[in-house]
């Protein structure tokens, strides 16, 4: 946390902190150093704002520099920017400001050319006035405007008359700052003054009327609780819970750097009034002779005690994010280094069978065990400093993150809602920028603990200058990615990727899929994509699919097993691709008409050769009594005449009054009973027994029209301009005509 707690000017604990406009906080005499050594400002500021008395001190932590500098830092305070005008004989009239080089205009500073602070921020040097310059500067005439830069973002804030007492406090991290020294000191100091050793013990107890420090052993020896040592209090030493006064050394003021012993602040513009307010819009508390006066009228205000929990809780939650991650990269930290362990074993073992094989080879194996032998330390040494660079990499975010949770926590506990809101929108955006840098990927190694590294020791002795390190082994199994394997209709999509840490090349990937019956794997995809569907399966059929990876070295082992269904009842519609050029297609391709008096066939987009499927249509227009003929038909159909009238349709014309079956333009059982506007013409392919029934209006038209029905059909329909129908699928069989199942579905 001691990071936190430190200026980025000066590079030690924060003195007096003040908030700059950018959330960032500086030190009020840095910010007296950074203000003052503005090369611009010294060329234009005349002899008469330097004072012609002995220089004011220079505050603690300024960069030394002229007596000019001095006293225009002490002009940056209130006192002097009010226009006290005390000090400087003829020339306090015009030391109420201080002009300095500025770029609010753009909203950054310029830092050009500098010096090196402690911490590595570069500081402006003092240019000296140009001759002439109390000339050309008229008596009691006003003084530029000043401005700061910040140290860390190098935004430009410009002072207004109060100088550089404008900007708030930051009295909680002046609290936290004072508590983090106290305890520091306390932690050093409070060790035993009555021991014998070298170093003294630490202490234990603080005897309050004696006023010495005791370790457990000493207090037993020479403080018993009995006699007139009885009626002593013993109390916990400084700078631990319990202490008196807080923990502050033992000296007076030890309380002041408690929150519960801090004077409430009081409003900036109306020193007697306590902050009762929070001002949204301004984003800053308020007190009510603030609001009395209408500054804040239209301005959005909330209680302070509401913003201020409401602000802490805020904080909380994104710590618990910050804290997540922390825990998640102390155990990243214990796998790497177990990786380390890992490493370092198998290196070793891979160095003692490189030495072993090589000795096998006589001298005429020495030269190139050592070349061997090279290659191995390198891998190792890559690894190795590969995990180190991620052990330091991590270690300093985990230390970074650590330290700003720690310095969030403190402030938390701090009870000051007005100086708490003061940082709070800062903190919450460096926790949640802490929080992001946790990408996905960086708590993972970058190396694998094995060696990928197999000595081939059979080549002949006439080749031993060619011997090298087996660089390609056989692929790892691949992975399935359940979440992206799925099944529609009769078709199933598969997904596969290599495992992580993979170094082996992939050339391509087979994929076999069994029967549906539980038969045989045969391969139905050899490629290079890890995404493959499969069509024109069976309905309600169960399959199992498996992937493996190839390489120049050979076929590596199959997959776990995935079990896919697919559907049990066809969704389809017609297919616009297939279809004769003069049928029409409408409503997502499940209506259909013709532009044709004669006969047109289209088929539908499914294609069957096991299970039993049912579907219907319905006759939606019905013109001059035609003959629309409903059925089944292989790819190949013609599609120019009706169905049924070649030897790849089986079909059931149907007029207004009877119907026909019809196949190879044979006319067989006709039967009473046909279709008009409104008609429902059901269709069942029973491939389980290899029949072909139709359905009008939910009542069996006729016997089953056609037996030993074998291969693969798919839904057909011809008729002219005169019909219109509308298909309707994924219909499970009726219950009146449905079939039992047979025992290998």
């Amino acid at each position: 946390m001691e990071e936190e707690l430190k200026c980025p000017v000066c590079g030690s604990l924060f003195r007096e902190p003040i908030i700059l406009p950018c959330s960032h906080n500086v030190c009020l005499p840095c910010a007296r150093t950074i203000a003052v050594q503005t090369p611009e400002s010294e060329q234009h500021l005349p002899p008469l704002l330097h004072p012609r008395g002995p220089p004011p001190p220079a505050a603690a932590g300024a960069a030394p520099g002229p007596a000019a500098a001095a006293g225009s830092a002490a002009c940056l305070d209130s006192e002097c920017a009010a226009g006290g005008g005390g000090g400087g004989g003829g020339g306090g009239d015009h030391a109420d400001k201080l002009s300095l080089h500025s770029e609010t205009d753009s909203g950054y500073g310029s830092y050009t050319p500098s010096l090196k602070s402690p911490n590595g921020v570069r500081v402006l040097p003092l240019v000296p006035a140009p001759p002439g310059a109390a000339a050309a500067a008229p008596r009691g005439a006003g003084a530029a405007s000043s401005s700061l830069t910040c140290p860390q973002c190098h935004r430009s804030a410009s002072l207004d008359q109060r100088g550089l007492r404008g900007f708030q406090r930051n009295r909680l991290l002046e609290a936290i700052v004072q508590r983090y020294q106290q305890g520091r000191a306390a932690a050093a100091a409070a060790k035993c003054q009555l021991c014998d050793r070298s170093p003294p013990e630490p202490a234990a107890v603080l005897c309050e009327q004696c006023e010495v420090l005791y370790c457990a052993a000493c207090q037993l020896r020479c403080h018993p609780a009995r006699g007139p040592f009885a009626k002593h209090r013993l109390a916990p030493p400084p700078g631990q819970p319990g202490a008196p006064g807080g923990g502050g050394g033992g000296g007076e003021g030890g309380g002041k750097g408690a929150g519960g012993g801090r004077k409430p602040p009081t409003c900036a513009e109306h020193d007697l009034e306590n902050y009762s307010m929070y001002c949204v819009s301004c984003r800053g508390p308020v007190c009510y002779r603030c609001l009395e006066e209408g500054k804040h009228g239209k301005h959005d205000l909330k209680a302070l005690g509401a913003v201020w929990k409401q602000h802490k809780a805020q904080l909380s939650q994104a710590l618990n994010g910050v804290s997540d991650k922390a825990k998640e990269a102390k155990e990243f930290l214990v796998q790497l280094k177990n990786l380390l362990q890992q490493i370092q074993e198998n290196g070793l073992d891979y160095e003692a069978c490189l030495v072993a094989q090589c000795d096998a080879l006589v001298d005429a194996l020495t030269r190139q065990k050592a070349k061997l032998l090279t290659k191995v330390t390198k891998e190792r040494e890559h690894k190795l400093k590969v995990v180190w660079d991620q052990i330091n990499h991590c270690t300093l975010k985990l230390r970074q993150s650590t330290g700003l949770m720690e310095y969030c926590l403190e402030v938390i506990k701090e009870n000051d809602p007005s100086g708490f809101l003061q940082i709070s929108d800062a903190l919450i955006k460096r926790v949640q920028v802490s929080q992001e840098q946790w990408v996905k990927g960086a708590l993972e190694p970058k190396v694998s603990a094995e060696f990928d590294l197999t000595l081939d020791s059979e080549p002949l002795l006439q080749s031993i200058h060619q011997l090298d390190f087996i660089q390609m082994k056989l692929p790892p199994v691949p992975l399935l990615q359940l979440e992206k394997c799925c099944t529609r209709n009769n078709s199933v999509t598969l997904a596969w990727r290599m495992p992580p840490l993979s170094h082996n090349p992939v050339e391509g990937y087979i994929l076999e899929l069994d029967d549906g019956d539980g038969g045989q794997f045969r391969e139905v995809y050899v490629g290079k994509e890890t995404l493959c569907t499969i069509d024109g399966l069976h309905f309600n059929s169960t399959y199992n699919a498996r992937v493996k990876a190839f390489n120049s070295s050979g076929v590596g082992p199959y997959s776990k097993t995935v079990i896919l269904q697919t559907s049990d009842v066809a969704w389809f519609t017609f297919d616009p691709s297939s279809a004769h050029r003069d049928i029409v297609l409408s409503n997502d391709n499940q209506t259909a008409t013709c532009n044709s008096y004669d006969d047109r066939v289209v088929l539908g987009t499914a294609a069957f050769s096991k299970g039993v499927h049912y579907w219907e249509l319905h006759v939606d227009r019905y013109d001059n009594h035609p003959d629309p003929a409903f059925g089944i038909a292989r790819i190949n159909v013609v599609k120019d005449m009706m169905l049924g009238k070649d030897d790849k349709a089986w079909a059931m014309y149907v007029d207004n009054n009877r119907s026909w079956f019809m196949h190879c333009n044979s006319h067989t059982n006709r039967t009473e009973g046909g279709v008009s506007k409104g008609a429902t013409v059901g269709v069942l392919l029973d491939l389980n027994k290899h029949n072909l029934t139709f359905y009008i209006n939910g009542q069996q038209q006729g016997p089953p029209a056609f037996e030993n029905v074998e291969g693969v059909f798919m839904p057909a329909l011809s008729l002219n301009r005169n019909v219109q129908v509308t298909l309707h699928t994924g219909l499970e069989v009726p219950q009146c005509v449905k079939q039992p199942k047979l025992p290998n579905n």
